[in-house]
Formats: C-alpha cells, sequence, structure tokens
C-alpha cells in the first residue's frame, strides 16, 4: 500500500484524546503505518495551530510542548516527510475549476502532494474533489471511518 499523508484533522484526532474521531484514526494508524506515513510543512503546522488554540481545544497546551510531541511522533521509523513544493498556480497539475469552495483547497492541495510522491491523502473528508488533481485516482485517497 502506498505512503499515506495524513491531513491535519487526522492528526489533530490521533494526538486529541477528546477528539470526536480520536480512536477511529488511532485504529487505523495501526493498522496502516507499516506501510508508510507522511506529514508535510502545512499539515504540521495545522495540527500546532488547532491543538495550541483554547478555543478549539479545552486546555492550553504550549506551543513548545506541542512540536515536541510531533517531533517524537514522526521519529517513528515508517514516517516521511514530503517538503511543500506545488502551486495552485500549476494548471498542470490543478483543475481549479473543480473546487467547489474555500473548504476544499487545502485538502485538494494535499491530494496534488499525495499524487506527487506516488502516496495516498488519509482524510476524515468525502468530499475532496478527486478531479481537481489531475492524475488523481480513488486509490490516492483514503477516507477514513468510511464505510462501504
Amino acid at each position: 500500500m502506498a505512503v499515506a499523508l495524513l491531513d491535519v484533522n487526522i492528526l489533530v484526532a490521533l494526538f486529541h484524546e477528546g477528539h470526536v474521531h480520536h480512536e477511529i484514526a488511532h485504529d487505523w494508524f495501526e493498522d496502516n503505518a507499516d506501510d508508510g506515513w507522511a506529514s508535510c510543512p502545512l499539515t504540521e503546522n495545522g495540527l500546532v495551530r488547532i491543538l495550541g488554540n483554547p478555543a478549539r481545544i479545552d486546555q492550553h497546551v504550549p506551543t513548545a510542548r506541542i512540536v515536541e510531541l510531533l517531533s517524537r511522533f514522526c521519529e517513528h521509523s515508517t514516517h516521511h516527510f514530503w517538503r511543500d513544493d506545488l502551486s495552485l498556480r500549476a494548471a498542470s497539475t490543478f483543475d481549479t475549476a473543480q473546487i467547489r469552495g474555500h473548504q476544499q483547497v487545502t485538502d485538494v492541495y494535499l491530494l496534488a502532494l499525495a499524487v506527487k510522491h506516488g502516496g495516498r491523502l488519509a482524510t476524515l473528508d468525502g468530499a475532496v474533489p478527486i478531479a481537481a488533481v489531475k492524475g488523481a485516482r480513488r486509490e490516492h485517497l483514503a477516507v477514513i471511518g468510511k464505510v462501504g
């Protein structure tokens, strides 16, 4: 199976015990981590931003502590770090007419990054428009917790 780029919501679910998808994310990670998993600057920064926001998380966690936990997590033997080096301006990569709203922009970008690296995007979001990334196919997307 291909290396899975974990989106921000999957990372948050893995790190935050109170997240509604905490167990689902952990179960998926246990079943799939040996195949390889990836993070990138965008997903790592998103995790730090969300976990550090007391309005989103019911307790204050210092940024340094979040980064320390993330660093330890990324020491996992099957972790890959993928640089963010794509642009939505690249018509050879993106069909931006397929992006139906602002909430799909990051998911589409991450899907393209996964395709570029021969991997797949692991997400909780079943509404990622695959057609927005040229060359993307269903196998490039792993919707976690999806039935069927």
